[in-house]
């Protein structure tokens, strides 16, 4: 593939949420058809719907809508709709999905194909269960940075300032794994000085993560952060130039990181729920839970294996790498206090751009 038409193709399809994004700002009706099932999705999944919707579209006769963006957004914008709804269907990040689940925006539906999810990857009462797994990650330009950052504290290095990005925990599930995981590995006030000393080398802050990829590639920014799945299928498929990486708490650990998977729910009251359980129960499905792997993502069943090409790429990526588990009931507890915390004392009054919503 040629390498200019490639990376114009990773960036259309980067703006293509922006534009999702604009369509809502501009009237979140125009969203919905009466002949249309709605899907409110976190980015990163787009290469996927592209295979996998048109099948589905024309064995039921609907045309499905997609409003992409951050993870926080898209659950921001149905909580807006909560007394109207304008979606049927929401893919967002933890701890968003419990966000969504907490504040009554979901509706209980206990999906046949959710019998191989398990237990504790979906919620009890059917209100969510995983759809695509993933993990968390941070990326590298691999052509511009040459001594890859194995540690948190090699970001401070003066050679990255004014080269990091990370996208904004209010509003993107990435964003807020970036404290999920320093605090874990830290404790919270420790990871908050460190997050303070980092913004001395961070340019700006973003609304959603997946505009960062094309930052990294164009070489505005040496550092971001991800996740596995987008950086790796980006890598491959958009023709950007970044590579997923891990780091370790210090010089003597080893890279760490945890599952942040994508999970799927019904909106309560959304214009079209009928059609909307019959888009859950297909992208639940065998059929399409075996494409998962091609976007380099681990499907959410565990009937489905990780398989082929791009498999075997995401079981290499993460070889060696410590996972940790997260409790994402105090992930919740705490969550608000930490978005407070960061604009505060992070942030402060520093000017930083925290929104950025399209590479300028």
């Amino acid at each position: 593939m040629n390498t200019s038409n490639s990376h114009r193709a990773g960036l259309v399809r980067k703006l293509l949420p922006i534009a999702a994004a604009a369509m809502m700002l501009g009237g979140a009706a125009c969203a919905h058809a009466a002949d249309a099932v709605v899907l409110y999705t976190a980015d990163g999944l787009e290469n996927l719907y592209r295979d996998v919707l048109p099948a589905f579209e024309k064995k039921e006769g609907v045309k499905v809508n997609i409003v992409t963006a951050g993870s926080g957004e898209v659950v921001n914008r149905a909580n807006v709709e909560k007394d109207s709804p304008k979606a049927d269907v929401l893919v967002t990040l933890p701890p968003f999905i419990q966000q969504a689940s907490q504040s009554g925006l979901l509706q209980s539906y206990q999906s046949a194909n959710y019998r191989n999810v398990p237990a504790i990857a979906k919620a009890s009462d059917g209100a969510w269960a995983t759809f695509v797994n993933n993990y968390f990650s941070f990326a590298i330009n691999p052509e511009v940075v040459k001594s890859q950052p194995k540690t948190f504290a090699d970001l401070l290095h003066p050679d990255y300032s004014g080269k990091v990005a990370y996208s904004n925990p209010a509003t993107a599930g990435d964003g807020m794994a970036v404290i999920i995981l320093t605090t874990s590995l830290m404790g919270e006030d420790k990871a908050f000085d460190y997050l303070k000393k980092l913004e001395q080398s961070a340019k700006f802050h973003t609304k959603g993560t997946g505009y960062l990829d094309v930052l990294l590639s164009r070489n505005e920014i040496s550092v971001a952060n991800g996740d596995l799945q987008m950086d790796l299928d980006d890598a491959a498929n958009g023709g950007l130039s970044l590579k997923p990486i891990f780091l370790a708490a210090d010089a003597s650990g080893r890279p760490t990181t945890f599952q942040l998977p994508y999970a799927i729910g019904l909106i309560k009251n959304g214009p079209n729920q009928a059609e909307g359980k019959k888009l859950i129960d297909y992208l639940m499905s065998t059929d399409v839970q075996s494409k998962v792997p091609d976007i380099y993502g681990i499907p959410g069943r565990t009937d489905v294996p990780l398989a082929g090409k791009n498999g075997e790429a995401v079981k290499q990526a993460i070889a060696g790498v410590k996972l940790i588990p997260v409790d994402w009931n105090q992930v919740m507890a705490k969550k608000a206090d930490w978005t407070t915390r960061w604009k505060n004392e992070v942030i402060g009054s520093s000017g930083k751009q925290t929104e950025v919503v399209k590479p300028q």
